[in-house]
C-alpha cells in the first residue's frame, strides 16, 4: 500500500451564497485546490454531498461537477454519509491512491443549503436520523443533541456555562478566519441569552445553515515533490466506523462509540498516541457535540470535556487546540463539505499558513467528521514532513 500526500487545498468564504449556483461553489473550491497543487489534470474525483436532491433538486452530482470543472470523462463518484460525507470522500480518495489505481485524485465536498426554507432545510437534515423511530415522532437534530446534553449534565454535572464556553472559544477562533460564515466574537452571556431552540441548547449553541465547498488534491507521497514546493502533508491514519443511527439503541447518550472506534483505528494506522496530536478539528455541530467528541476520542476523561474548555485547555494556545478554524459553529456547516474543510484547516496549520490562528509548532493534526447524531464517523491523522 502506497503512502498518500495532500498537495493542494481549496476553499472559499462560506455563507448564504445566493448569487452562486451549486456547481459554481464546488468548481470554485476545486479550482483553488488545483491551483494550489499546480496541476490541471486528474485521474479521479470523489465528491462528498449529503442531500443535493432535497436542497437544490440536483442528483447525479459526479457528472455535473466533472463536466463543469472541465474534466469530462473523469472517473468521478458522489459519496454520501450524511454530515460525514466529506470525510468519507477523503477516505475513498486515500484508498484509491494507496491501492495504486490512481495518482492524482481530488477529494471534495459541497452543499448548498440556503436555497430552501428553514423548514425545508430541517427536513433535509432530518433524513440523517432514524426516520421510523425518531423523525416520525417529531425529533430533530437540535432535539436529539439536547437529549445528549441533558444526559451529560445529569451524569457529570456539565454546566450551561461550559456549553457556552465552546461557542465563545470557537467564535474567537472564527473571528480570525477570513473564510468563516460568522467571523465575529460572542460572549458567555450572549450565548446563554440567545433564542432557545431545544432546551438546554440555544441558537448560539447550534451550527448554522451554510453554502460552501472545499477540496483537496491527493497524490502518492513519493511523487509529491513533483508538484509542490510547499511542506508536504502526509496522511498517516484513517479510521471509519458506524454506530446505531437512533439514540435509543446506543449503549450511552453521553459517549459516541463510532467516534471512539474511528479514532482508535486512525491512531493505530498512524502508529501514534493521542499525546502526539498537536491540534484537532472536531465535528461541533452543537456545543455538546464538541464536548462529547473530545471525550470519546480520549483527549479528556468522560465528563471532563466541558470543564477543560471552560479552563482554556482547548484554545489555540491551550493543552490541545480544538477547532482553531472556528469549527462548524463559526466557520459554518455545509454538510457535505465540512469533513474536507476540516482537513484544509489542518493542512494550513501544518504548513504554517494559518495566520493569526496559527497553532505553535504544529506537526501532527487530527480531523474528526461525523454523520447525524454520531451514526457514522471518519477520523484522519496528518503529519508534515
Amino acid at each position: 500500500m502506497r503512502d498518500v500526500a495532500i498537495i493542494g487545498v481549496g476553499i472559499q468564504k462560506w455563507g448564504e451564497l445566493w448569487e452562486k449556483s451549486f456547481r459554481d461553489i464546488f468548481v470554485e473550491a476545486a479550482l483553488n485546490a488545483l491551483d494550489d497543487a499546480k496541476i490541471d489534470k486528474l485521474d479521479s474525483m470523489y465528491i462528498g454531498c449529503m442531500s443535493s436532491g432535497l436542497f437544490v433538486g440536483q442528483e447525479h452530482v459526479a457528472s455535473v461537477m466533472a463536466d463543469y470543472l472541465g474534466q469530462r470523462h473523469l472517473a468521478a463518484t458522489r459519496v454520501e454519509s450524511a454530515c460525514a460525507s466529506g470525510g468519507l470522500a477523503l477516505r475513498c480518495g486515500l484508498i484509491e491512491i494507496a491501492s495504486g489505481m490512481s495518482d492524482l485524485v481530488l477529494a471534495g465536498g459541497v452543499e448548498k443549503m440556503t436555497d430552501v426554507s428553514g423548514d425545508g432545510a430541517t427536513y433535509a437534515l432530518a433524513t440523517a436520523a432514524d426516520q421510523e423511530y425518531e423523525c416520525y415522532h417529531g425529533a430533530t437534530f437540535p432535539g436529539l443533541y439536547a437529549l445528549m446534553a441533558r444526559a451529560h449534565m445529569k451524569k457529570y454535572g456539565t454546566t450551561r456555562d461550559q456549553l457556552a464556553s465552546v461557542a465563545v472559544k470557537n467564535h474567537d477562533n472564527g473571528s480570525l478566519n477570513p473564510n468563516a460564515q460568522y467571523p465575529f466574537k460572542v460572549t458567555l452571556e450572549g450565548v446563554k441569552n440567545s433564542v432557545m431552540i431545544a432546551e438546554p441548547l440555544r441558537i448560539l449553541d447550534c451550527s448554522p445553515i451554510t453554502d460552501g465547498a472545499a477540496a483537496l488534491i491527493l497524490c502518492p507521497y513519493e511523487r509529491a515533490r513533483e508538484f509542490t514546493d510547499k511542506p508536504v502533508i502526509k496522511v498517516t491514519g484513517s479510521g471509519h466506523a458506524t454506530d446505531s443511527i437512533a439514540l435509543h439503541d446506543r449503549t450511552s447518550l453521553t459517549t459516541l462509540d463510532g467516534v471512539k472506534v474511528a479514532g482508535q483505528r486512525a491512531l493505530k494506522m498512524a502508529g501514534r498516541k493521542l499525546d502526539d496530536i498537536d491540534l484537532v478539528e472536531v465535528h461541533d455541530c452543537f456545543t455538546i457535540a464538541e464536548i462529547i467528541v473530545s471525550e470519546s476520542l480520549g483527549f479528556f476523561k468522560p465528563g471532563q470535556g466541558g470543564a477543560a474548555c471552560e479552563a482554556g485547555e482547548t484554545r489555540i494556545d491551550g493543552k490541545i487546540p480544538i477547532n482553531p478554524s472556528g469549527g462548524l459553529k463559526s466557520k459554518g456547516h455545509p454538510v457535505g463539505a465540512t469533513g474536507i474543510a476540516q482537513v484544509v484547516e489542518i493542512v494550513h496549520q501544518l504548513r504554517g499558513e494559518a495566520g493569526k490562528r496559527q497553532v505553535k509548532n504544529a506537526r501532527i493534526g487530527m480531523a474528526q467528521n461525523m454523520g447525524g447524531s454520531g451514526g457514522s464517523s471518519v477520523v484522519h491523522i496528518m503529519e508534515v514532513e
